[in-house]
């Protein structure tokens, strides 16, 4: 992304974009006029809603963690905890979303945390060629593949359904 687009873009798209710009990440950050804060808005991008990339934070072990799921379904916390071989898997509170990640519920992005979490990849998002994840905010978003966001997060691929 050119500098002065970088710029132009929220204070936390802004680290986001420069944090998936040394991860070597093609994806540009866009900026919605509309809320994609939800797998339903974003499809608005045009995309089956099931290639929306959801960032879900829950604490596990004492330890804020992320999953990064296909937003065609929802993640059955028991499953996907023995799967990972973590500790129960609790939703985070929204104090504890911005702790962790630095960005508000809604637009949790795979990157740009103080420090990297613990991260689960939903396989269901290697079904589709190009994914949307949120980039900071619940009003912008980039583009990527199920790999990327492996390679980006240290993560892990796992289904997170039962």
């Amino acid at each position: 992304m050119e500098a002065h687009a970088v710029e132009s873009l929220p204070a936390r798209s802004r680290e986001v974009a420069r944090a998936l710009a040394a991860a070597g990440v093609p994806g540009q950050v866009r900026e919605l006029a509309e809320s994609a804060r939800t797998a339903a808005e974003a499809a608005a991008l045009g995309c089956e809603v099931g290639a929306i990339a959801n960032s879900l934070v829950f604490v596990s072990d004492g330890v804020p963690v992320l999953v990064m799921t296909s937003g065609r379904h929802r993640v059955d916390t028991a499953a996907l905890a023995a799967r990972w071989g973590r500790g129960e898997l609790r939703r985070a509170t929204p104090d504890q979303v911005r702790t962790a990640t630095g960005q508000a519920i809604g637009g949790v992005a795979p990157v740009g945390h103080p420090a990297p979490l613990p991260t689960v990849v939903d396989e269901a998002l290697t079904d589709y060629a190009r994914v949307w994840a949120a980039a900071g905010t619940p009003h912008t978003v980039f583009p990527t593949t199920a790999a990327e966001l492996v390679r980006v997060t240290g993560g892990t691929l796992l289904p997170v359904t039962a």
